[in-house]
């Protein structure tokens, strides 16, 4: 394969990953121990 092939995937494949793993940090398990600031400060 071309380096720029290998390269444009390589990338892809990262973006992929730090996409999947914010989304599990946001809805997943993790999410749980999230907190809202603005519930914080309730008026």
């Amino acid at each position: 394969m071309e380096s720029a092939t290998v390269l444009s995937i390589s990338i892809g494949v990262i973006l992929a990953a730090i996409t999947g793993w914010a989304i599990y940090t946001a809805f997943g398990p993790p999410a749980a121990e999230l907190n809202d600031p603005f519930d914080d400060h309730d008026d």
